[in-house]
């Protein structure tokens, strides 16, 4: 085949122009180069999920998921497909954003991949329609399984930084809460709750959202309290409820199975219940009397010991618990503990923050349970 432009002696002197491929040729040709590089980005995006399944959370089930995955993908991604490549004339090599070069925790690590996976994966299912309709339907699919993946993944990493967490904070209103919340987060708090039962619902939702993306920022577990519609709204990890809040199997309907939901209790009774309807964790108090549970009366450090003895779940014991009781209350046996004033009024929030975790880092923690 001549260069297009060329002079070929059989055509008694006239010049043709000859194209190196039609244009059928040449479309499929680029077909084949939008496959290859998005087979690539969703085999990479899959095994940087796999590794931290295998080596961060040793979990055999979920690594194996992602290297089913991958390996379908590669079965898919044939000697054809990998011709196209052109790394050298491909632009989209100089193309960066900010947010690509920086990850400030291993749950950004894995959104930012399993988002990489899925438009990878949905570029491929539209594009392999012109090239092969099955591999088409097949990635279809393959998107489904990863967002079930996905979900898994996140409830499950939710689930062990639940085991994790020693310190649990409870907001109450204040005009420096995001200061304050952020301090204490800078301290090593990796559990918060919204609680505010005072405001209107458009002033809550956006201290939730403030607080939510202050928590995906640091890596923490962000709680709303009572509110599943306000949980919802706003993506947070789960609810708290109280025992005259909606009860713990509807929230979980409209939860589902991967968000965490926490209960309230005083007592044995309420304790032995909440886990029966399967609650992800417990407060278990007031130990003391408090302001923010006004009239009720302290459970004491008795139902403390009880926890200790008969809780399977994680929990926290809660109520009028500050930096000169604190120890009183993990004598008791608590390896958890749940605070509002001590850490919303502090003039130094990340050192009292530092000071109950070096306290609580004590005890040795049960073993983390496996939610998959």
């Amino acid at each position: 085949m001549k260069e297009a432009g060329c002079y070929d002696g059989n055509t008694n002197g006239v010049v043709v122009m000859v194209e190196p491929h039609s244009r059928t040729e040449q479309t499929q040709q680029v077909v084949y180069r939008i496959l290859d590089a998005n087979l690539d980005r969703a085999r990479e995006g899959l095994r940087t999920i796999e590794e931290w399944c295998r080596f961060g959370l040793n979990n055999s089930e979920l690594a194996g998921e992602c290297k089913k995955e991958r390996q379908e993908i590669a079965h898919w991604h044939t000697a054809q497909i990998r011709a196209a490549r052109d790394t050298l004339g491909d632009l989209g090599t100089e193309l960066t954003h900010p947010q690509e070069e920086k990850r400030t925790n291993i749950q950004s690590v894995l959104q930012a991949n399993f988002c990489r996976v899925q438009e990878a994966l949905r570029v491929v299912e539209e594009y392999s329609k012109l090239y092969n309709p099955n591999m088409g339907k097949a990635f279809k699919q393959m998107r489904y399984r990863v967002y079930t993946l996905e979900s898994t993944l996140m409830g499950h990493q939710r689930h062990q930084l639940l085991w994790r967490s020693r310190l649990y904070l409870v907001t109450s209103p204040s005009e420096k809460l995001l200061e304050t919340v952020e301090a204490a987060l800078k301290g090593g708090l990796t559990l918060v709750q919204y609680r505010n039962k005072t405001a209107d619902d458009n002033f809550r939702l956006e201290q939730a959202k403030k607080l939510r993306q202050l928590c995906s920022l640091y890596g923490a577990i962000f709680i709303v309290n009572d509110r599943v519609d306000l949980a919802l709204a706003v993506d947070a990890d789960g609810v708290h409820l109280g025992q005259q809040d909606m009860p713990i199997t509807i929230a979980r309907q409209l939860l589902g199975p991967q968000r965490l939901i926490g209960n309230s209790t005083t007592n044995s009774e309420e304790m032995q219940r909440a886990i029966a309807d399967g609650a992800d964790y417990v407060g278990v108090g007031p130990v003391y009397e408090t302001p923010t549970k006004e009239g009720k009366a302290a459970a004491g450090l008795e139902y403390v010991r009880y926890a200790a003895k008969n809780c399977p779940l994680p929990w926290f014991a809660i109520g009028g618990i500050d930096p000169n009781n604190v120890n009183e209350v993990i004598d008791a046996g608590a390896k958890r503990v749940s605070v509002v004033r001590s850490i919303i009024q502090a003039e130094q929030p990340t050192l009292v923050t530092q000071y109950f975790l070096s306290q609580l880092n004590r005890v040795q923690p049960e073993p983390t349970q496996s939610h998959v």
